[in-house]
């Protein structure tokens, strides 16, 4: 099952991702009889996340195949971020090699190179990037996420995918000149506002044939900067699960981004992309707010 925020009679409402459109849970509601959370991290808070897709993968599917009304086009929807207010955003930096040498770097490789970042850093698909006034060189990396979908403690890399709502395509950004004057600026380089795009669809993990072989690309002015495949990860998604698991409590919602193939230089009037295979691009704009 695939899961959209979308902007809709003046709110953001969860909705169900089909080939035919995008549905609102709202009117799967109201025409199937059901009563779902329509706010994306409710529906994940609550555990119905889970719940929905097994009914989705019954029956739903085909139910929800049989509406003819309130189906919107998908190019009629705008889209926001997932949602605006996990608990906590961890960011894993140069978990590619290829990543490490942008920045002459020696890659980690004992341990995962982790930071949080604020959820005001949050924006959706199509929103504008803001290379803020302090930076001259801001990148936009192309990223694996991983939602988290209940409480959990000291998992397994075996059980990792029992504690995962879903996965989801993300662009983070950093301050690069601000992070190459001391290491120790690393929060404050990663956590401007709009330095994290999120969405535009949840993909639950019965949707992915395998997580390794994904590809993730990142796209600038419609030309792939860089990919790579998440099993060339020196941490791949299970470890970090796992890892950050037996340092606090995750909880639902929580939201790993897993790393980079490689960062770009990103400028005024660009567009970058997220691409990974099988998702629905992001897509951002740039302004650097400099210029204004």
């Amino acid at each position: 099952m695939r899961i959209a925020t979308i902007k809709n009679k003046g709110a953001e409402a969860a909705a169900v991702v089909t080939a035919k459109g995008i549905i609102p849970i709202e009117v799967i509601n109201e025409k199937l009889g059901q009563d779902w959370a329509t706010d994306t991290f409710e529906l994940i808070q609550s555990g119905q996340l889970d719940e929905m897709n097994n009914w989705y993968r019954e029956n739903g599917k085909v139910e929800i195949g049989n509406l003819n009304t309130g189906v919107i086009s998908p190019k009629n929807v705008t889209y926001a971020p997932l949602y605006r207010r996990p608990r906590k955003i961890w960011g894993i930096g140069l978990n590619y090699v290829d990543h490490a040498a942008d920045l002459a770097e020696k890659a980690p490789n004992t341990e995962p190179a982790s930071f949080m970042k604020p959820d005001t850093t949050i924006i959706g698909n199509q929103d504008e990037i803001k290379i803020p006034l302090q930076s001259e060189k801001t990148t936009g990396e192309a990223e694996l996420g991983v939602i988290l979908g209940r409480k959990c403690k000291d998992v397994e890399q075996g059980d990792w995918l029992s504690a995962v709502a879903g996965f989801t395509t993300i662009i983070d950004m950093t301050a690069e000149d601000i992070l190459r004057k001391n290491p120790r600026y690393l929060t404050r380089s990663k956590s401007f506002d709009t330095f994290f795009s999120f969405g535009p669809q949840l993909v639950t993990p019965d949707e992915i044939e395998d997580v390794m072989k994904l590809k993730v690309a990142t796209v600038i002015n419609g030309k792939i900067h860089a990919e790579n495949v998440v099993s060339n990860m020196t941490f791949p998604p299970d470890y970090l699960v796992s890892f950050h698991s037996k340092v606090m409590t995750m909880l639902a919602g929580d939201i790993i981004s897993t790393g980079t193939p490689r960062a770009v230089h990103i400028n005024n009037g660009d567009v970058i992309e997220s691409h990974i295979d099988g998702f629905e691009p992001l897509i951002n704009p740039i302004i650097d707010l400099k210029n204004f």
